[in-house]
């Protein structure tokens, strides 16, 4: 069976990439992360799970904004030392290059807190050294992902994704060019049991096929991709409700660790609680328990915005209350996960705490074998940051009929 070639690029913890393993249909040759959590991740992953050879080679602990030291070699006090990209992919045709960018400057959340609506931000422009990565070597097509703030960022008064796809064209690249119609998709309607809506951008290739690349885009879009769409979707419950109930801890078994709050005995990996203060605690259950017995005390966002005020003494012009209901899926988990959990509380009142990074975790789809490397705040990022595995097989095996098809 032919297996494709590819280099995961911004690759994080390794999201995108487990979904291209879990299909045995592509064969890895680098990855470039320059978060040391993220990258540890992603070593540990490719060694345990996929016995990929060679793991502290291919896994690049770079800044890819260093470009020319990233293809060419490097020997760096914070990074180490690598022969770089070329050296490492030798010649080997490289069939496809997927990633995605940080996604903070272009998050319609990231602009609204931002004082200069992240116009600023250097993340604005690290596709320009995607670009040269898929500039040198020359793939078949690219898959680029990112949030749906994406499509209507101007950080410079041009739309960046116009921008992205000009930029890509010119170097032999073809880009849909309704993007904002056909792009954005939500993972939830692929079995991700979470709302999540993320821009997945194809570029083909002019130079690798006969066939018109607008219509190969086509046939991605309208045809290819959505026939991996499920029936019924996964809610919450399915997720996360078999795991190990995590209960407050009473006052005197609280006077062993200050700093523990819940029961954080399970043998699960990273099914471990964060420390939630005594308010927080009754505030969760209180919430939790409205939802569960459907008597709606806080029925809107004005009503949470009261509580949040009643409770801290402090204002916020954004609800910061959020119960999970086992019956839907998960709002969005965001890399922000890793500052409070505020938005993201477990449903089942008894518990009266947000979830845990496992939980965060199987709401993203990582399989519980998939073990989080780094402390508790780099674990809920790492998550938050991630492409869901089972999304990414999917857009896996979708590429894969492309390629067959069109190749």
């Amino acid at each position: 069976m032919k297996k494709y070639n590819y280099i995961d690029l911004f690759a994080g913890c390794g999201g995108l990439t487990d979904g291209f393993e879990q299909t045995n249909k592509y064969t890895p040759h680098a990855f470039v992360e320059w978060d040391k959590n993220a990258s540890n991740t992603l070593k540990h992953r490719l060694k345990t799970k996929w016995k990929i050879k060679n793991t502290d080679d291919k896994v690049l602990y770079f800044d890819i904004q260093r470009i020319d030291e990233l293809l060419n070699g490097f020997n760096d006090e914070e990074y180490g030392q690598h022969i770089g990209l070329k050296k490492l992919i030798n010649n080997t045709n490289i069939d496809i290059i997927i990633g995605g960018p940080p996604c903070q400057a272009y998050s319609i959340a990231g602009r609204v807190q931002d004082k200069d609506n992240m116009k600023c931000d250097y993340r604005n422009y690290l596709f320009e050294n995607y670009l040269k990565v898929v500039k040198e070597f020359k793939p078949k097509l690219f898959v680029f992902e990112n949030v749906q703030g994406i499509l209507s960022a101007k950080p410079d008064g041009v739309n960046i994704i116009d921008r992205i796809r000009d930029d890509f064209e010119k170097e032999g690249y073809v880009v849909a060019t309704d993007l904002r119609k056909i792009a954005l998709l939500d993972s939830s309607d692929y079995g991700v049991p979470q709302i999540r809506k993320r821009v997945i951008i194809i570029g083909i290739s002019k130079e690798h096929t006969n066939h018109n690349p607008k219509e190969i885009l086509n046939d991605f879009y309208f045809n290819i991709l959505p026939s991996f769409k499920v029936n019924k979707k996964t809610t919450v419950k399915e997720a996360i409700g078999d795991l190990e109930p995590l209960y407050p801890l009473s006052d005197d078994e609280k006077l062993n660790n200050k700093r523990v709050s819940h029961n954080n005995k399970s043998n699960v990996k990273n099914h471990k609680p964060r420390f939630h203060s005594q308010r927080d605690i009754e505030i969760f259950n209180e919430l939790a328990y409205d939802v569960q017995n459907g008597s709606k005390k806080y029925p809107d966002v004005n009503s949470l915005k009261q509580l949040y005020y009643e409770k801290t003494g402090k204002k916020s012009s954004f609800h910061k209350y959020n119960v999970l209901a086992y019956d839907k899926q998960s709002n969005t988990i965001p890399a922000h996960l890793y500052k409070d959990g505020l938005r993201h509380i477990h449903p089942d009142y008894n518990q009266s705490r947000s979830i845990t990074p496992r939980e965060a975790g199987r709401l993203q789809t990582f399989e519980d074998d998939f073990e989080f490397i780094g402390n508790q705040g780099a674990c809920y990022q790492m998550i938050g940051n991630a492409v869901p595995p089972l999304l990414a097989k999917k857009i896996a095996l979708a590429v894969n009929i492309l390629l067959e098809r069109y190749y």
